[in-house]
């Protein structure tokens, strides 16, 4: 079969994340995969199999006016299309609600099943009103819309039938040095990470201020948020201000994030809203206690409160702060909570979801409305041009 995945680009994010996981999946398994990107290479951070065939447009620029985001629109659209049709898909997926509309555009007329899938809570995530207008036009024309929760299956079904609905949650690698976390190397370090882009949704304001409520009382505990972004500077001086500068370390993004994760104590996700959260199940899967906000459904789907993590307000510092303070107090808690988190290995584990990924797959391209999986794409009646 062969499968085409198209994402603005392949950089840090939680989405490029999945989408690379996804085509080395395939093309190990002997699809023909092709990923293409709206961006260039040079913001690559996820490693592709060398069976992956790598298109990037370098055609991620910002516009300054209504005139030349069409101009720039045009092209991009143009050339996608031309990728698209020499890439001759079987089925085309696409992430992320603005390439989801321009793939839509693009693949007009080209008689190929197109998926695509919302990677945050649209609900909560503004895209403007020209995008949100051609969203709702266009949606309805996918062969199936992939949401990664329940939660937000509702807000799907208002733009196109349930039966096209597919709620397919984030897949979970297992830690490559994973062992049972040790009763004697639990609470050694005495540290807290968080893991995410340095933005406003991922709350890290919420969790600085909470970790200074928590911090005269354990005095020998640090905070390590790993990642990059445009609110690094605000944070800088926010942990400044709050008298954290010793206590709080940002070293950007690191390449294996797991074996750092592994020698945590204690990872809190402190999100005002989310699709789903990556960095959430990778902690869970390194054994660590999790405290994360009731910010979307799949954390209510994932965490079961007291059982396998802690769940708390979106917004609510001293909520926060109260369970920081009793998990960094209670080691046989983190234990306890550590131990049972390890089960989304099996639940979300890579085998796993990417099952319902080849089933929609397999199932997309038997629809009697396309039908249309070893069409060519070359000739009259391959559709017209942009």
């Amino acid at each position: 079969m062969r499968i085409t995945l198209v994402i603005s680009n392949l950089g840090t994010g939680g989405a490029e994340r999945v989408l690379s996981t996804m085509a080395n999946y395939w093309a190990t398994r002997g699809q023909d995969v092709t990923l293409i990107t709206i961006g260039s290479e040079e913001k690559d951070w996820y490693v592709l199999s060398p069976k992956v065939t790598r298109v990037a447009m370098n055609l991620e620029v910002s516009s300054s006016s209504l005139i030349e985001a069409i101009r720039h629109n045009a092209k991009r659209l143009r050339r996608l299309r031309g990728h698209i049709r020499a890439s001759r898909p079987d089925v085309v997926i696409s992430f992320m609600e603005m390439i989801n509309v321009l793939t839509l555009l693009a693949t007009l007329g080209l008689r190929i099943p197109v998926i695509i899938s919302e990677r945050t809570d649209p609900a909560m995530h503004a895209v403007g009103g020209v995008w949100s207008a051609l969203r709702h036009v266009l949606y309805r024309r996918a062969a199936a819309v992939v949401m990664q929760s329940e939660g937000l299956r509702a807000w799907a079904t208002r733009l196109m039938k349930d039966t096209a609905v597919r709620v397919i949650p984030n897949p979970v690698e297992k830690p490559s040095m994973l062992s049972p976390r040790t009763m004697e190397s639990v609470g050694a370090n005495k540290s807290i990470a968080a893991m995410g882009r340095l933005t406003r949704i991922k709350g890290y304001d919420l969790l600085l201020r909470a970790f200074a409520i928590c911090a005269p009382k354990h005095s020998q505990w640090s905070l390590l948020i790993l990642g990059e972004g445009q609110e690094r500077r605000s944070l800088e001086a926010l942990i400044e201000q709050l008298g954290l500068k010793d206590r709080v370390h940002l070293p950007g993004w690191v390449r294996e994030p797991n074996s750092t994760l592994q020698n945590m104590d204690l990872f809190v996700m402190s999100s005002y809203y989310e699709g789903s959260s990556n960095a959430m199940l990778e902690a869970m899967a390194c054994g660590l206690a999790v405290i994360a906000t009731d910010c979307t459904s799949s954390v209510r789907e994932i965490i079961h409160d007291g059982v396998n993590g802690v769940v708390v307000p979106v917004n609510d510092i001293h909520a926060m702060a109260s369970a920081m303070d009793r998990l960094m107090t209670n080691q046989a808690e983190r234990r306890r909570l550590g131990s049972s988190a390890i089960g989304v290995i099996d639940q979300f584990g890579v085998d796993t979801v990417m099952g319902m990924w080849d089933n929609l797959v397999a199932e997309t391209c038997r629809m009697p409305k396309t039908g249309m999986c070893a069409v060519p794409l070359t000739g009259q009646n391959s559709g017209s041009s942009l």
